[in-house]
């Protein structure tokens, strides 16, 4: 049985839907563009994510009978609303950024072509996954980046809603996390799964040795222990006497961590434990993995930070109308012109300049109408950034799933090798390369 999901959206889309309904402009030809008018927390590059979910969710985007007695009996829209939208399938066509593609203001992440009705029901629904998703995946990439070589493990479940915890999971692995602590993430998209034991296995026990027993007979010596319940020194000791110097690793949740690093790695190396590894969890985020960077650490295991985007859980896309035909048939741009809000009308194609395989620039190509449009062939020194997920309402399934959330992260990973230098440091600045619009020849 599935579960409808065309009343995950705002109520003035189908006010919109059943005004245009009534003046004829429903059926309008439209163009409506999903984009970042600029990077959330100075960041220098986002990343793309939740296109695969949206696919999914879109298949679903269907008003059955619970729907419309909901919309009927709350007045929500008229009768004639109501018979248009018992009809209702997506049959236009979407155009955008794969996922783990990097972005930069201005991008026209999603490109959204139909009907004015085709189109204006799913603003809220591709906001609300792309704007979480790419939050996460641009976090995480970040982490990523700091994290050099060292794996790094999600872990923030229990600081998310229970869906957004296994869409965050997803979002991290696309952007270079190598596993979840989240069994539904790892069932539903194929991701690697880890966990071991949480302080209150060491507290249930008589003593931090008959816990440290028990879980080594459970999960064998290859296991992870966690030293820090009590005291880290007598910990490790304990840890080591119990499972012998071939103990897998042990986890840091607390303290000082540089130091405690350095302390509890000379501690191993002294007990004979030389390959016995250490992950450190707590609070982490971009800053603090990268100030572990000189430290005798071999994993991070992130919670909070990764599911909220590191303190910016919304990557502040929009859904825009750009082009439609008027009266007379005529393509034009359109665009919202306030001064703090004003964005490019028009329908684009996006291209990466490089030189010598580094970014150095996102051009964007504005027509109004479709024949003109630029083509790859005019763009050689640029990498075409859009692909076709949907045509003519005929969804291209090979983005969803688990291959589709494998592809992504592979893609992440090629993309992310063309990011200048510049774009790589934390810090607050603008974004690594300039955001160029040009018109089609």
């Amino acid at each position: 049985m599935t579960t409808s999901t065309a009343l995950l959206t705002d109520r003035y889309e189908l006010t919109m839907l059943a005004a245009a309904l009534r003046d004829g402009t429903a059926s309008r030809p439209s163009v409506f563009e999903l984009f970042s008018r600029r990077l959330s927390g100075g960041r220098r590059f986002g990343v793309v994510a939740g296109t695969g979910r949206l696919l999914a969710l879109l298949r679903e985007f269907r008003f059955g009978d619970d729907e419309l007695r909901y919309l009927h009996d709350g007045r929500i829209v008229d009768a004639a609303t109501l018979a248009y939208l018992e009809k209702y399938r997506f049959t236009g066509s979407i155009r955008g950024y794969r996922e783990g593609e990097l972005y930069f203001p201005g991008s026209p992440i999603l490109t959204v072509e139909g009907t004015f009705a085709d189109a204006v029901v799913l603003e809220t629904l591709a906001l609300s996954v792309l704007n979480h998703d790419s939050a996460v995946a641009t976090a995480a990439s970040r982490m990523s980046i700091a994290a050099g070589e060292r794996p790094l493990a999600e872990m923030g479940s229990r600081r998310a809603a229970e869906r957004s915890a296994v869409a965050a999971a997803r979002a991290a692995y696309i952007a270079g996390f190598g596993s979840t602590s989240n069994l539904e993430a790892g069932r539903t998209w194929g991701i690697p799964t880890m966990g071991t034991a949480a302080h209150s296995w060491t507290l249930l026990h008589d003593t931090e040795e008959d816990a440290f027993r028990a879980q080594i007979e459970s999960l064998g010596a290859e296991t992870t222990l966690l030293v820090d319940t009590y005291d880290i020194r007598k910990g490790v000791e304990t840890a080591i006497r119990v499972a012998g110097t071939g103990l897998g690793g042990v986890r840091l949740d607390s303290g000082d961590l540089p130091i405690v690093a350095a302390e509890v790695r000379i501690q191993l190396d002294e007990l004979g434990a030389t390959g016995t590894r250490i992950t450190v969890t707590s609070d982490l985020d971009e800053y603090a993995i990268a100030a572990l960077a000189a430290s005798p650490v071999d994993a991070y295991g992130v919670g909070t930070s990764v599911v909220t985007g590191s303190g910016y859980p919304t990557a502040s896309m929009v859904y825009k109308l750009v082009a439609r035909q008027d009266s007379a048939g005529a393509w034009i741009g359109v665009a919202k012109a306030s001064a703090d809000k004003a964005s490019h009308g028009g329908r684009k194609a996006a291209f990466r300049h490089l030189s010598d395989g580094v970014a150095s620039a996102e051009v964007i190509v504005v027509s109004d109408g479709f024949e003109e449009i630029d083509t790859p062939s005019e763009h050689p020194e640029g990498r075409p950034l859009q692909v076709t997920f949907v045509e003519a309402g005929e969804i291209d399934t090979s983005f969803e799933g688990v291959e589709g959330t494998a592809s992504a992260r592979a893609h992440h990973m090629r993309v992310r090798e063309e990011l200048p230098v510049r774009a790589l440091a934390l810090s607050k600045s603008d974004p690594a390369i300039p955001t160029e619009y040009v018109e089609a020849q």
